[in-house]
């Protein structure tokens, strides 16, 4: 049955609210459109189900077939797992399984589809190049867990005697759909904004523990209502700024407020001379103590708890810590715990509740539960099947990505065939565990359930010599439990299972302790390195939030000995020799920009440290106060020789290595200066950096960097003469120069093609006259809009969203005002349309396929005909001319217009597509193909310039005149050629504000500590200068 092309689609029947499917009709159409050839699949049966989002006349109108035997299925999908008795022999079934993490509730299933030599592909293995999760429904579950929650809290207010705008709101299930729930949401936000909420229970705010999908679908809900985010240190300020509010007679508040929480803000070290450190915290929680509930709870209004939790840390909070709070008049109303963790990280949230029956109250004085709203305590809700509330479009969105590989797991019998995402999410095969997965059988045998408390508590291994080993991380998502077990028995060591918790959501961490023995010292000390190794080799390559830690003991690293010049003033490390690094150099080293106040005239001395020293060498060359050193980050020992000599440190590098770099600066006080974003892990150091004295000055470069002060400027500028921002738009792009825009899509590449070609399917988030508009990254390309800049009338631009725009209307304090917020990408005009057209065409699909993996390489021309289903070349070849071509795209329906097609045939011709030359060995997929020829035919050439384009625009309006105006600032920049020497202008404009951000911390210019970006005074108001004086010309202009 494997492999015959036949899908079947179950009846869910594991809770009676569960509506979603794995297709919709939409999907299944398609995939049954054009037979098996296309896409593997020729018959889709359905079991019949009165229940489901889609009913199944819809299929049975698309060519699915209803029947309840499923017999003749070679794959049956689902969502939920099945009854057993539905698991049929010989078939490969894809559903949520829930097995390859051991759990023990879940071992029958799998004895089970072991027992009948059953394939089974869990969807929650399934991840893409990127390290994530694919296929996930975690950002739904926020988003109904919060509108459930709040419609329960306009209810509950009502009981205490206060009307709320969250009267109106209904459940989730409520709604037609998403848009529809949302948009009562924004309501219900517009209302507090016009009318504001009673002053008795504000500041109103919720509090969201967790960073991953599902605190940001919460958090996305939350954004639709007026609100401010805080930091958990600000909470104690807010509090008092509101008894000012009461003190001055204001009746009512017109926001609500947000602050989301870590397990930084949830503990800390019982050692008081001891900072919090994460790894530490999840090898050793034993060392910490709970504080949220001194730190945080009894400020919160609203808890959301978004966070997994293992029986091993504290927990947030306790029945006991609770009774304490409530004695205190804690202005808490009610916990809407998401993740429903019963009895888990809030002690007395002990029962799961119902979509039909979502809320209990918990009497915390008494220590009673009751059903009504009535009465004193908290309300609480724990629903543990929220994403199907939204059924509708969580089936879509989950369909989107499913009906993209079915095709391939429906007509495959051999799984070592298929793409390694896929192949890596099959636990089993023919009856066996296939061998990621074979740590299965041995958690079983560890009894990993319990977890022990020393080592006397379980047998030893019987071998000379151990070594207790630590693993923390996602050990089970990504493997590494399997590759650490590995490479102890490959090396004929032993290991026992000490203590194992393991996380049981994508976003949980697991941890694992193992005794492990050899007979020989020196064959241990190898498994440790080995394992160390590993551990590293995930660390340098995984940019989660999350980090994998692997936890043996202090390795030791090599020093270094190059010293500083002692004559020198001041001395700045550059971690990084890209493209950026050269201005910066220069700029730092250069007498006019650099002398320091007070100093002589030997001003600064830059060092470049890089992985590869002849890059460092080239960048410092002919640069006579730099200096070039081989310097490995991950090498802790010279890191912290380097970072210790210096006054400043700007890293170049990805952002992968900041946190790093960031907690060696705060190890040493040492300033340090980034062009990345400021994320997550940078925005925990911010305590940290003031309590050290230290500053961490991030986003310091382009887009982030030049674009926060131009729109700061301009923002705090019409503040000042009491003006009220009510639209505020910014566009930025790199571009060739007009010159260099030589190609049908009037676009080059600097570097590898496949991140700006990945950037074109980011989904965007913006607001447009007060409604907040999304765009689905697969929709992003088809969104672009015709952009003019009346300054510069010859450029003919377009414009896309460029992903989260309404995140700067809080960072740049406008969100309340504001009734539009939009960031943009710039390009040439044209160049979405035919981008579009090639990703429908199949261009950027990133699954391998079998006509680029056979022994026979394919052909540029045989590839592209394949994709634009030509079974019979014209022997004429005007197929293969831009008018064959552009007709073939219109027949196919990938173009509605001829002039688009006709330009996406001249670009298809321009890359060379159509020639008859063998596909490179290197390339296993189309988006690999499209990469390959972009990279070689859109590069720039030794003479061509780029240019950077950022232009920003707000209308401002007075209240006390009346006056309406549009500010609009204008940044272009060319690249230079000097002395044979090009540098691009994305290069000045990112590497000459860092170099500046340096320069005013060791001219003391900037004097505030902590993890800051350019957006107040005292940073930006000096940088301009400085970039002004540098040659980069801005235009502005009011109307």
């Amino acid at each position: 049955m494997l492999g015959n092309g036949i899908v079947g689609i179950l009846s869910e029947c594991s809770n009676k609210w569960e509506r979603r499917v794995p297709l919709t009709p939409s999907h299944c159409a398609r995939l049954l459109l054009g037979g098996k050839d296309p896409t593997g699949i020729s018959r889709i049966i359905l079991q019949p189900s009165t229940k489901r989002i889609y009913h199944d006349a819809l299929y049975e109108d698309v060519g699915c077939e209803i029947s309840e035997d499923l017999s003749e299925c070679g794959l049956i999908v689902g969502v939920k797992q099945p009854k057993l008795e539905m698991i049929l022999p010989d078939r490969a079934y894809a559903f949520f399984s829930h097995t390859h993490k051991a759990q023990k509730e879940n071992m029958p299933l799998l004895d089970k589809v072991l027992a009948e030599r059953v394939s089974l592909y869990d969807y929650e293995l399934i991840v893409g190049d990127h390290g994530k999760r694919m296929l996930a429904f975690g950002n739904y579950a926020g988003r109904a867990g919060l509108i459930d929650f709040l419609s329960g809290l306009g209810q509950r207010y009502l009981n205490l005697g206060y009307s709320t705008p969250f009267l109106s709101l209904g459940a989730s299930y409520m709604y037609t759909s998403l848009a529809a729930a949302k948009a009562a949401v924004l309501s219900v936000g517009e209302e507090i904004a016009t009318c504001g909420l009673p002053l008795g229970i504000c500041p109103l705010v919720f509090v969201f523990t967790g960073s991953g999908n599902v605190s940001r679908g919460a958090q996305e809900i939350f954004k639709l209502l007026p609100h401010s985010y805080v930091d958990p240190s600000e909470l104690p300020e807010l509090f008092e700024m509101a008894k000012d509010l009461d003190q001055y007679k204001q009746k009512r508040a017109f926001q609500v407020y947000g602050c989301v929480v870590t397990c930084e803000d949830m503990v800390q070290h019982k050692d008081p001379t001891k900072e919090f450190d994460k790894a530490d915290y999840y090898a050793h929680p034993e060392h910490y103590i709970p504080i949220f509930h001194e730190k945080v709870a009894p400020y919160a209004s609203v808890i959301v708890n978004c966070m997994y939790w293992e029986k091993r840390f504290p927990r947030l909070l306790t029945t006991g810590q609770m009774r304490d709070l409530m004695k205190k008049a804690c202005p808490l109303v009610g916990i809407s715990d998401i993740t429903c963790d019963i009895g888990g990280s809030i002690e007395f949230i002990n029962r799961t509740t119902y979509i039909e029956s979502p809320f209990f109250r918990y009497d915390v004085a008494n220590d009673s539960y009751h059903s009504d709203m009535e009465g004193s305590g908290l309300l609480c809700s724990a629903v543990d099947i929220l994403p199907t509330e939204f059924a509708k479009e969580a089936s879509q969105h989950f369909g989107n990505i499913l009906s993209k590989f079915i095709g391939q797991l429906a007509s495959t019998v051999d799984t070592t065939k298929l793409p390694q995402h896929l192949r890596r999410a099959c636990i089993a095969h023919g009856g066996t565990l296939t061998p990621l997965y074979e740590y299965i059988p041995r958690m079983r045998e560890s009894n990993t359930g319990e977890v022990y408390g020393s080592v006397t508590d379980v047998p030893s291994n019987k071998k000379k010599y151990s070594e207790l080993v630590s693993l923390s991380g996602h050990l089970f998502d990504k493997f590494l439990i399997n590759e650490a077990l590995n490479i102890i028995e490959a090396a004929g060591g032993s290991f026992h299972l000490l203590k194992c918790q393991v996380g049981q959501s994508t976003d949980a961490m697991s941890y694992s302790e193992l005794e492990v023995g050899a007979d020989d010292q020196t064959v241990l000390d190898q498994i440790i390195d080995s394992l160390n190794s590993l551990a590293n080799k995930i660390q340098s390559d995984d940019d989660d939030m999350e980090e994998n830690s692997l936890v043996v003991g202090k390795v030791e690293s090599n020093g270094c000995d190059i010293k500083l010049n002692p004559k020198r003033s001041a001395s700045v490390l550059i971690l990084g020799a890209g493209r950026v690094c050269q201005p910066a150099v220069e700029l730092l080293a250069s007498r006019s920009f650099c002398k320091l106040d007070g100093e002589g005239e030997d001003g600064i001395e830059v060092i470049v440290g890089s992985l590869f020293l002849k890059e460092a060498e080239e960048i410092v060359d002919g640069t006579p106060n730099a200096t070039a050193v081989q310097l490995d980050v991950k090498d802790h020992a010279s890191l912290y020789e380097w970072v210790s000599k210096v006054d400043v440190v700007i890293s170049l590098l990805p952002a992968i290595f900041h946190a790093g770099i960031a907690n060696m600066c705060l190890e040493l006080k040492k300033h340090l200066v980034t062009a990345s974003y400021v994320d997550e892990n940078m925005s925990k150091l911010d305590e940290k950096a003031k309590e050290v004295g230290i500053t961490i000055l991030g986003e310091m470069g382009l887009d982030p960097g030049i674009d926060h002060m131009m729109a700061m400027k301009m923002i705090d500028q019409a503040h000042s003469r009491k003006g009220r921002i009510r639209s505020f738009t910014s566009y930025c792009g790199g571009l060739p120069s007009p010159a260099a825009a030589n190609n049908p899509l009037a676009y080059k590449f600097s570097w590898n093609p496949a991140g700006a070609i990945l950037a074109g399917w980011n989904p965007a988030i913006f607001k447009s006259n007060n409604e907040i508009i999304n765009i689905d990254g697969d929709k992003l390309y088809d969104s672009a809009k015709k952009f003019r800049i009346s300054e510069l009338p010859a450029f003919a631009l377009e414009c896309l969203p460029n992903r989260n725009s309404l995140a700067y209307g809080d960072i740049y304090r406008i969100s309340h005002e504001a009734s539009t917020v939009f960031r943009g990408t710039l390009r040439y005009e044209g160049f979405s349309k035919i981008m579009g057209t090639l990703a429908r065409v199949g261009f950027f699909n990133s699954e391998a396929q079998i006509n680029l993996r056979d022994s026979k390489r394919a052909t540029f021309r045989s590839f592209l005909l394949k994709l634009l289903k030509i079974e019979n070349e014209d022997p004429s070849n005007a197929l293969m001319t831009e008018k064959g071509i552009s007709e073939q795209l219109v027949r196919l329906g990938h173009c509605e217009e001829e002039g688009t097609a006709l330009r996406t045939a001249r670009t298809i011709i321009f890359l060379g597509l159509h020639e008859s030359i063998e596909i490179p060995t290197t390339c296993q997929t189309p988006f690999d193909v499209i990469c390959h020829r972009m990279e070689e035919k859109l590069a720039y050439a030794s003479t061509e310039l780029d240019m950077v384009l950022l232009h920003h625009e707000v209308e401002v309006e007075y209240p006390e005149t009346g006056v309406q105006e549009t500010q609009k600032a204008t940044l272009l920049e060319f690249g230079k050629t000097e002395k044979g020497k090009t540098v691009t202008a994305m290069a000045l404009t990112v590497g000459i504000p860092a170099a500046i951000g340096a320069l005013l911390l060791l001219q003391g210019k900037i004097r505030t500590r902590g993890v800051l970006r350019p957006i107040e005074p005292e940073v930006y108001v000096p940088a301009l200068e400085i970039i002004q004086s540098c040659g980069f010309n801005f235009i502005e202009k009011i109307e």
